[in-house]
């Protein structure tokens, strides 16, 4: 850990802009660390901001203290990011204990640093500092200014992007990632994804975007070929008929209509990825489906009854994919202010079965359902894929 330490001792001064540890070896103690400067007193100190048990902890360390701390907390971290207004540093540290060190230098940053205990929420990618896909994409003017009609979309880009901050550690750091995006757009975050990965994260990342409209695809392809961005590609398509590739790390879905979204995640079922993340859009299957006589007073109410077919259609989903072996989180996407499309569905491949098929059985029969998910499942057990 000498290395580490010598990182430290070189970037905790007064050009230390912010750092974090991340991907804990163990689900026990600290999931994840952000250290950043503050003044107390005129005095510089490191406030580090500890992620536990879905709660968070503040403490503020001097120079000669937050070495020894980091030292330690790094026996339960894979990997640090650290960042200077000089150089940014990527640090993995192997199960055996092995350091690795990627040093990016970049030119000395002239942005002020906020030394306030309680400064305005920071983004992973941040207002005043130019994103050229951002721009591109009419969210952010040429001098790195948000466009206040598209704030919302910025916020949402990031939002997302914290999601896969949090499943860096299931990525495979020593070999090509290979990421499907279905039902891709206009692709604001499947850039976003291209540009936090490969650019910010170093990671060796193919994206391959997936969508129906011709123009969207044409577009979408200039804009990776402007960048230089040579493993970002995307393909004209039908989700349900997509055979490219094999093998793959990480799928995505974002909006892909009603079940759309069902077909891309049998596809990951399917290649047993170690990542799923799903925001769903339109549910409209179960509500034609929905029976009981014991709720038959609240369907009748078609808002009512609409809002929950939604819902349930989600949950059900969540369910089947625990069967297959992944652990299932239902979460909140963005805030209800800024979208009603605010589900996101989490899934990470750990081969053991979660959930159990006579009580999603009994579900189905109790509302009298059959979701697509569940029929693409079995139909994909049947022909042994």
């Amino acid at each position: 850990m000498n290395t580490i330490k010598q990182i430290v001792k070189e970037s905790f001064t007064i050009e230390f802009l912010s750092a974090v540890l991340s991907g804990p070896r163990t689900k026990d103690g600290n999931t994840k660390i952000k250290i950043r400067p503050v003044k107390k007193r005129d005095e510089l100190v490191y406030q580090c901001e500890e992620h536990r048990n879905n709660q968070v902890y503040h403490q503020n360390l001097t120079a000669k203290e937050i070495e020894t701390y980091i030292e330690k907390q790094m026996d339960n971290f894979r990997q640090m990011q650290v960042e200077t207004k000089k150089s940014r540093y990527h640090i993995l540290v192997s199960k055996k204990g092995k350091v690795t060190v990627q040093k990016k230098s970049q030119a000395a940053t002239l942005r002020e640093v906020d030394y306030s205990h309680n400064r305005k929420k920071r983004y992973i990618l941040e207002e005043g500092i130019e994103v050229p896909f951002l721009q591109d994409l009419g969210v952010m003017t040429q001098d790195g200014a948000v466009v206040k009609s598209k704030f919302d979309k910025f916020r949402q880009i990031n939002r997302f992007l914290e999601f896969i901050e949090d499943i860096l550690p299931k990525l495979p750091s020593d070999r090509e990632v290979t990421i499907l995006d279905f039902g891709c757009g206009k692709s604001y975050l499947t850039f976003a994804m291209y540009y936090y990965l490969h650019e910010l994260k170093k990671y060796d990342v193919r994206i391959i975007g997936l969508d129906l409209k011709k123009d969207v695809i044409r577009h979408c392809n200039q804009l990776a070929e402007k960048y230089g961005y040579h493993k970002l590609k995307f393909l004209e398509g039908n989700i349900a008929d997509y055979t490219g590739v094999e093998e793959v790390d990480m799928v995505v879905t974002l909006h892909a209509c009603d079940t759309a979204t069902d077909f891309a995640l049998a596809k990951a079922v399917g290649w047993k990825a170690k990542v799923i993340l799903s925001v769903p859009c339109c549910q409209h299957e179960l509500n034609a489906q929905m029976e009981n006589d014991v709720l038959a007073p609240l369907f009748s109410y078609g808002l009512i009854k609409e809002r929950m077919a939604a819902l349930v259609t989600d949950a059900m989903r969540a369910e089947y994919l625990k069967r297959e072996g992944y652990e299932t989180q239902i979460l909140e996407f963005i805030d209800m202010a800024h979208t009603p499309k605010n589900i996101l569905i989490r899934a990470v491949y750990t081969g053991k079965r979660g959930a159990n098929s006579e009580t999603i059985a009994a579900c189905e029969e109790m509302l009298h359902i059959k979701p697509t998910l569940a029929t693409l499942l079995a139909q994909d057990k049947d022909t042994g894929k």
